[in-house]
């Protein structure tokens, strides 16, 4: 494989989608996750038509040990991977933090942080096998921003920075550079669900976010361990 090849969770939609036609673009191979069979081939579908290509990965990240499995499935098909964009998450229950259910909070804990955790533990041997890795964890604006009724969801993409930029430094002497994107209010189908008096149409979207994103998991990115907005790109 001459291209890099690059793995994104959450690739079927939103902001997922677009950085993995983005990158395809940019002469990247995408490894797609994703929870649906049938959006991950329409993904694919586009891909092809830009002229780009894809391996497509059907998986819940609940699922603990798919992760492994995915892991060795890519060491025998390509023996490496050279990006890794942390992207998939859920929005949670939003509301007073008692009234929040067990399932949905510990499905949040799940998804958007345990889940990133088992991400490192299996891609981490395949990223060290390339000569230029580069991993990037999608976060969000309440991290430092913490605010009322956004309990769950900002505990486990806080968890999520700390993990990442935890990474970042074990290996701060190796060619893996890790950073965390913040690509703030989007136009997506999660934003709509958390904001839905907003007009969608004052916000960038996500083929806007993508463009400042793609660069992160390019060999030319130099920086690690850094937070980085989109509105600050």
């Amino acid at each position: 494989m001459d291209k890099r090849i690059t793995l994104i969770t959450g690739a079927s939609r939103g902001i997922g989608k677009a950085a993995a036609l983005e990158l395809a673009r940019r002469n990247h191979h995408i490894v797609a996750v994703a929870r649906s069979k049938l959006a991950l081939e329409k993904l694919d579908d586009e891909i092809k038509a830009d002229g780009g290509s894809a391996t497509l990965i059907p998986m819940d990240l609940k699922d603990k040990s798919a992760f492994e499995t995915a892991g060795q499935a890519l060491a025998t098909r390509f023996g490496r991977i050279d990006g890794l964009l942390a992207n998939a998450g859920i929005l949670g229950t939003l509301g007073p933090l008692q009234a929040v259910g067990p399932r949905s909070f510990e499905e949040t804990i799940e998804v958007n942080l345990t889940a990133n955790w088992r991400l490192i533990r299996a891609m981490a041997p395949l990223l060290q096998r390339s000569e230029a890795p580069r991993a990037v964890f999608i976060s969000s604006g309440v991290v430092p921003r913490p605010r009322a009724f956004w309990g769950p969801y900002q505990a486990s993409k806080a968890g999520m920075e700390h993990l990442a930029l935890g990474w970042a430094d074990e290996n701060e002497n190796l060619p893996l550079r890790v950073n965390i994107f913040d690509p703030g209010a989007t136009r997506t189908g999660m934003r709509a669900e958390a904001m839905p008096s907003e007009d969608p149409m004052t916000l960038p979207t996500p083929e806007d976010v993508a463009k400042k994103l793609a660069p992160l998991l390019e060999e030319s990115e130099t920086r690690t361990g850094v937070r980085i907005s989109f509105r600050d790109q």
